[in-house]
């Protein structure tokens, strides 16, 4: 397997050292005006949002123009139409709305639909600990709050550190009695952490489309052209040899989310040696399965930066040690 050796995704940190575009106070006064008024008579609000990054945010239109170009199978950025971009921006607005909800226990606004979750009743069923890969597409909170209604199945999330306080600072602003179920990463005892949490039958779910700091990574085929992966969720469920679903939670519009689960990987049986393949394989698959749903839903990719770009010269490929 070839890699990125300590490499970044350059457009990747965009997205981290952005300045915020919001504040706790502002969250917690819409996350009132929203329990308040309702979810119908909030959603007013989404529309002039979507508005404003499409006429004011120069940098997430063009990484949107470009994600569109190739989602849409368009010949170029320039034929994406301005309503595909505001359909997308619409899209990120409402699944960070409806987390309001969601994280609220108000199920029953929703539309959830649950594909191959025969998958999941199995893992449930042997009371064997696994892992979830997904991405930044759709919804991650609407996977959380099924599984919360779920009898025996426990979801936690693995994150870095940092992101992880930002999710229980928004979470606890949301609802401050919400059960954050979030491990932060990077500590020295992070991977006991999930190894117990494993053992006790717990489902850990990861987001494997971000690489932050010096990750190493792995390029692999998306959407016909090279994109950089971290190797890091792939190659902790490699070392703890455990099963791995994918994982989305698709916003088809108004309250309708559909649930997929798809068979990404079994590290179960796979020995040391074989690692290295075993990771390269589960990394291209998952590629193909971000591209399979991102044309099934293609205004639910909610990564403004640019995937494609090509990593720096001074970051060569090398061959990759055995994760």
């Amino acid at each position: 397997m070839t890699e990125q050796a300590g490499a970044t995704l350059p457009e990747a940190e965009h997205w981290r050292k952005a300045p915020e575009r919001s504040s706790m106070f502002w969250l917690r006064v819409m996350t009132w005006i929203s329990l308040k008024l309702g979810r119908r008579a909030s959603r007013m609000v989404l529309f002039g949002i979507a508005a404003y990054f499409l006429a004011f945010a120069p940098t997430s239109r063009r990484m949107s123009r470009g994600y569109l170009k190739r989602a849409l199978q368009l010949p170029s950025p320039k034929a994406v139409p301005w309503t595909a971009m505001y359909r997308h921006f619409l899209g990120f607005a409402s699944v960070i709305h409806d987390r309001v909800y969601l994280i609220n226990d108000r199920h029953d606004l929703f539309d959830i639909r649950i594909h191959n979750q025969q998958l999941v009743d199995d893992l449930v069923a042997r009371g064997e600990g696994a892992f979830l890969i997904g991405a930044h597409l759709g919804s991650f909170e609407v996977l959380r709050a099924v599984g919360r209604k779920q009898p025996g199945l426990r979801i936690a999330m693995a994150m870095y550190e940092e992101n992880a306080r930002k999710i229980n600072a928004a979470l606890a602003a949301i609802n401050p009695a919400a059960q954050q179920g979030v491990v932060a990463l990077g500590h020295i005892d992070s991977m006991i952490h999930v190894h117990d949490l494993l053992a006790q039958g717990t489902v850990v779910g990861m987001l494997a489309d971000r690489s932050l700091r010096n990750d190493e990574t792995h390029t692999v085929d998306f959407f016909g052209e090279p994109a950089a992966l971290p190797l890091g969720p792939f190659r902790m469920a490699a070392i703890m040899r455990r099963p791995v679903l994918f994982m989305t939670g698709l916003y088809h519009g108004a309250n309708r989310y559909d649930i997929h689960f798809e068979v990404l990987a079994d590290f179960s049986a796979v020995p040391p040696g074989g690692r290295s393949v075993a990771v390269q394989a589960a990394m291209t698959r998952y590629a193909a399965l971000l591209e399979q749903y991102c044309r099934m839903a293609p205004y639910n990719w909610f990564n403004f930066f640019d995937f494609w770009r090509a990593p720096a010269p001074a970051r060569a490929s090398r061959s990759a040690q055995q994760p």
